[in-house]
């Protein structure tokens, strides 16, 4: 048993993790939420949990999971690539969402952020 359990905690340990881009979007109103992570694995959760607790950062987001609930919200994956690959993850995370807010352009009627994000 004991043997078996430092196994699967190695195999935890060699697992790729994947840092990326994820959208949440409210099939209400279309709006769309954009953030980056520098770790996939169970992002949804993660998500679900500081919202359904009322902990979320972004008010807005917060305010519309409170009115239409989280079954009214889809979590997508924009992009990932493996966590191997980069030496500085806050620049590359933060680069990333700069380019991914200007493609979509999740701002007022279209999304949860502030057009002053893009100069962070």
């Amino acid at each position: 048993m004991r043997k078996e359990k430092k196994e699967l905690q190695q195999q935890y340990k060699e697992m790729k993790t994947y840092y990326g881009v994820i959208q949440l979007e409210n099939d209400q109103n279309g709006k769309i939420f954009i953030d980056t992570v520098p770790n996939l694995k169970n992002r949804w959760s993660y998500y679900v949990m500081s919202l359904d607790s009322n902990r979320h950062p972004n008010k807005m987001l917060q305010e519309e999971w409170n009115i239409f609930g989280k079954e009214h919200f889809k979590y997508h994956v924009l992009f990932e690539k493996p966590n191997t690959d980069v030496t500085d993850m806050k620049f590359e995370l933060k680069q990333l969402k700069k380019k991914w807010l200007e493609k979509l352009q999740p701002f007022d009627e279209r999304g949860y952020h502030k057009i002053e994000e893009l100069d962070k």
